[in-house]
């Protein structure tokens, strides 16, 4: 049976192709409305006229429609910030402080400054409001008292989503949206008020058996490092992970282990299994242990947060479950599909989730793949046949995952395959162990011996995976690549695996066509790059950086010695690999630079210019000491721009001075990277 056959398949991409469409596209609530009915009426009169092959074709299509629209009623239903009572539509709370009470739901990672926390907005000024926002509470010397379910009360003034103020950086404003989160608040412990009453909600109690199962290790003196990393594999929650630990994690290319996932909650299924084997294999018998499959899966998901990838894992293995139980043979890419559906008809954003998308693609790309490079080689040899299966399944996934990875981490881990070989028989003792160890650990301490095996175990893993890591010449960082390459590598990969599968001409022909449109991919971008002439003046705070492009090569010119030897730069390193650009040279800052027929001055912190020099724009950097009412009068530039080096305080008599005599006033501190084309 050809999977394209299953009436399911076809709804699951429709629905998918709706959310994409709302995501982008954004219509109106009425504009979905109709569309809706008109789908509706539809379908409706199809289902009752259709006798024909034809008509039967037009119910299908039809069908596909309305998935099509309900995933686009789905996405609208499911953002927040549509809702009247969201805080958003509040816009004196970003402008004022007012007396807000939020509950906090979930605590993240935090940095060096605060405690994070998710939390639920309860009320604005005594107003009921709704709406998950952040809070970042200052850390002190004091020991943190707060708990999930508590409800704080403060005055304070609601702050935007920051966005990106560089080339090609990560979209932390956009990462937040997905999550249905618009701002965030500070405070210090000195400025709330926590109400007696907690909210104890199914958050709050998942929070209390998480804290206790820390308690419970910690007590049994478990060590910290290794016990962060068994609160992620085992729970997923990786919040209080040391970033050396994360790096080795990512440079080995085992990043997959630190993240719940399918092969982790399959051996949590495997162990409900193992302890409910007593139980015989009746009708009964049969239903007893599905229902508490199903109880245990659960409970592990809100455990762990209800991430996207527990919440697939856990929704896929229920279905395997349940069809095992009416003894139904199930379709794993069927199973698959379901499990999709339905997690994107309750959260529908977890389709923008990098790592829901990640977890899918290899668990598709394994289903499919995997036993195509299995039959291959059939080694005879069981230990030769168990690393060629861990091989296969590692390459298969990699594969899979290969064109996603380039295009959201722009670097590749090669020895990803050795470090699955290594890792597995341990994983896999660390997996069953840890069940037992967090399990005990739920009701009273664990006994020392089991506690010091795990913990063990779990040092083996950190020290094979920092082993595989230090060999960083393997890693290949800085990987320009972009949407066009994304889709190309895609079909290509697809239209391959369908040829090697069943080699056939238009199989063949098809293959031959991708390859051609990822040429032209290839061809396009060189173009569009080589095209590129620009001018950037970069948001840095200690240090003044400006680019100057044309096509491939870049220019930098920077008062950072540093920089100047040849030191690595996160901001310089995002926009040469997000422009597929080249560092030509580091050179020292100039006073005047001559771009695309404009004049740029450049004003440091000695405060000396050329005054007969007419300039297009003045760049201000250093907190140069000058009277800027005098240098506009004398200069009468067109636009100024303050980099992020000057003072606060300095800025604000600079805009007041540029608004005066209507001259465009550009703080990149404030508003972020200034680009000349």
């Amino acid at each position: 049976m050809k999977v394209f056959d299953f009436p399911l398949v076809k709804i699951t991409l429709s629905f998918i192709l709706g959310l994409l469409v709302c995501y982008f596209w954004q219509p109106s609530i009425l504009a979905e409305i109709i569309s809706v009915i008109i789908a509706v009426v539809f379908i409706s009169v199809l289902y009752f006229i259709s006798k024909n092959k034809r008509q039967n074709l037009l119910f299908g299509i039809s069908a596909y429609y309305l998935s099509f629209c309900i995933g686009m009623t789905t996405l609208l239903i499911n953002t927040d910030s549509l809702n009247q009572s969201n805080y958003i539509n509040y816009d004196q709370a970003f402008k004022v402080p007012h007396s807000i009470t939020f509950t906090l739901r979930e605590k993240i990672k935090s940095n060096d400054y605060n405690d994070r926390y998710v939390a639920l907005i309860n009320t604005i000024n005594e107003k009921k409001y709704s709406g998950r926002i952040i809070i970042n509470i200052q850390k002190d010397s004091l020991r943190n008292p707060l708990v999930i379910g508590n409800t704080i009360k403060t005055k304070t003034i609601l702050q935007h989503n920051g966005f990106p103020k560089n080339p090609n950086q990560f979209d932390y404003g956009r990462y937040l949206e997905n999550k249905q989160i618009y701002a965030q608040v500070y405070a210090s412990k000195s400025d709330i008020s926590v109400n007696r009453k907690i909210k104890k909600d199914i958050w709050f109690y998942a929070s209390r058996l998480n804290t206790r199962i820390v308690y419970n290790l910690e007590k049994a003196n478990f060590n910290k490092a290794e016990m962060n990393v068994a609160m992620a594999l085992i729970l997923g929650q990786q919040q209080e992970i040391s970033a050396d630990i994360i790096q080795d994690y990512q440079y080995s290319g085992a990043t997959h282990v630190l993240s719940v996932s399918g092969l982790h909650v399959g051996f949590i299924m495997l162990f409900i299994l193992f302890v409910l084997k007593p139980i015989p294999n009746t009708q009964k018998g049969s239903f007893i242990k599905l229902v508490c499959i199903l109880i245990s899966l659960g409970l592990f998901a809100i455990v762990s947060g209800l991430s996207p990838p527990v919440l697939r894992s856990v929704v896929m293995f229920s279905f395997i479950a349940i069809g095992n139980h009416l003894h139904r043979s199930t379709n794993t890419y069927h199973t698959l599909l379901v499990s999709v559906l339905l997690i994107l008809l309750f959260e529908p954003y977890f389709l923008f989730d990098v790592g829901f998308q990640l977890s899918y693609i290899a668990l598709f790309s394994i289903v499919w793949l995997q036993p195509l490079l299995k039959n291959i080689y059939s080694p005879k040899n069981k230990i030769l046949n168990y690393l060629w299966e861990a091989l296969t399944v590692s390459f298969a996934a990699q594969i899979g995952t290969f064109p996603i990875c380039l295009y959201y981490f722009h670097q590749f881990p090669g020895l990803f395959f050795v470090t699955n070989i290594l890792i597995l028989p341990v994983l896999s003792f660390i997996m069953i162990a840890g069940i037992i160890v967090m399990v005990i650990s739920v009701f009273h301490s664990c006994p020392l011996f089991i506690v010091q095996i795990f913990e063990k175990s779990i040092y083996l893993l950190n020290l094979i995976i920092h082993y595989v890591a230090s060999f960083d010449s393997f890693v290949i960082r800085n990987i320009s690549f972009n949407s066009y390459y994304l889709l190309t590598f895609y079909l290509v990969t697809i239209t391959a695996i369908i040829w090697f599968k069943k080699p056939g001409f238009g199989k063949l022909f098809t293959f031959l066509i991708s390859i051609i449109l990822l040429q032209i991919s290839f061809l396009y971008t060189k173009k569009e790059t080589e095209s590129q002439h620009e001018f950037i003046v970069f948001n840095a705070s200690k240090k003044t950086m400006i680019t100057k492009k044309t096509g491939k090569d870049v220019l930098l010119f920077t008062n950072d010695s540093l920089l100047k030897k040849g030191e690595k730069n996160n901001i310089t390193d995002a926009y040469l690999v997000g422009n597929f650009a080249r560092l030509k040279d580091v050179t020292t800052i100039k006073n005047t630079f001559f771009f695309n027929g404009k004049k740029i001055l450049l004003i440091d912190s000695t405060g000396v210019y050329e005054n007969k020099i007419q300039p297009d724009i003045i760049i201000l950097t250093q907190s140069p000491k000058i009277n800027l009412d005098r240098v506009l009068h004398q200069l009468k530039p067109k636009t100024v721009i303050a980099d992020a080096t000057n003072s606060y305080s300095i800025q604000k008599h600079w805009k007041t001075s540029c608004l005066t005599k209507n001259i465009p006033f550009h703080a990149i501190r404030e508003k972020g990277y200034y680009k000349l084309n």
